[in-house]
């Protein structure tokens, strides 16, 4: 089965939510993982820095802006906090039932459905904010894009591997393609992400989950030098998870002045 994303009260900009047969589920917050190795790994590297052994005990997430988000089609304005725009190519869950302190193998059934996710970063407002030990905050917070639909687990149950499912995701910009990977090489399940979300907490229905940047799914991971800079305005960027559907935005405005 498939949900649609709509925005209730569009003409005022609205929150977002799942349009299902038993009404308009808000999607009311938003925890972004760090679920991907090859990516964890690469984007290390391309700092200078060796892969932390900690990640491998815990899926770690941060909160971000729930309030900020875009849906296919829509516009980004370019946000005014930097000038290193970036895409993050991920998957999201919604969860669909109230759950807490679940365990990983039992999380599956919490779960409403899956989405693509495009965690839209501003990477200089990012590197001086962490550099404090704190964020990503305005790295993070100006918006993120899900969509195109929700799709229940049951559709892509023939396509399981590994800790995820075999389905390619892709990322173009301005139709050239700069990203390729598949969600069957995640490290941690959604399972094992919701486990450590619900541990000592209560999650409610219409809470998002997202799986954090698939290997090659970023410019910092790839290095802007490799895939014609960093995200412009006027640029369109589309974001394809194989059963999953694609989202494409349009970035507007410029660039502000870093400095």
């Amino acid at each position: 089965m498939r949900y649609n994303f709509v925005r209730i009260n569009p003409n005022e900009g609205g929150v977002v939510a799942v349009e299902t047969p038993d009404g308009r589920l808000p999607i009311r917050s938003f925890r972004d993982f760090y679920a991907f190795e090859q990516h964890v790994k690469a984007a290390r590297a391309r700092r200078g820095v060796d892969m932390i052994p900690d990640w491998y005990k815990i899926a770690v997430f941060y909160f971000s802006n729930s309030h900020s988000l875009l849906l296919d089609g829509e516009d980004l304005q370019f946000p005014s906090a930097g000038e290193w725009l970036d895409f993050e190519l991920e998957v999201g869950a919604v969860i669909g039932r109230e759950c807490r302190n679940v365990k990983a193998e039992d999380a599956e059934q919490y779960i409403l459905g899956y989405t693509v996710i495009n965690d839209w970063s501003l990477r200089d407002a990012q590197k001086a904010e962490m550099v404090m030990n704190l964020g990503p905050a305005k790295g993070k917070d100006f918006a993120t894009t899900l969509g195109p639909v929700l799709v229940t687990p049951d559709e892509l149950e023939a396509k399981r591997s590994g800790k995820g499912f075999d389905l390619q995701m892709t990322c173009h910009v301005n139709g050239r393609e700069i990203s390729r990977g598949n969600w069957n090489s995640i490290h941690f399940s959604f399972g094992e992400m919701i486990e450590r979300a619900s541990n000592g907490v209560t999650l409610y229905p219409g809470e998002l989950i997202g799986s954090g940047t698939v290997g090659t799914g970023c410019i910092l991971e790839l290095g802007p030098e490799n895939t014609g800079g960093w995200i412009k305005s006027g640029d369109v960027v589309d974001l394809e998870i194989e059963g999953l559907g694609k989202i494409s935005n349009k970035v507007a405005g410029a660039a502000a002045s870093a400095g």
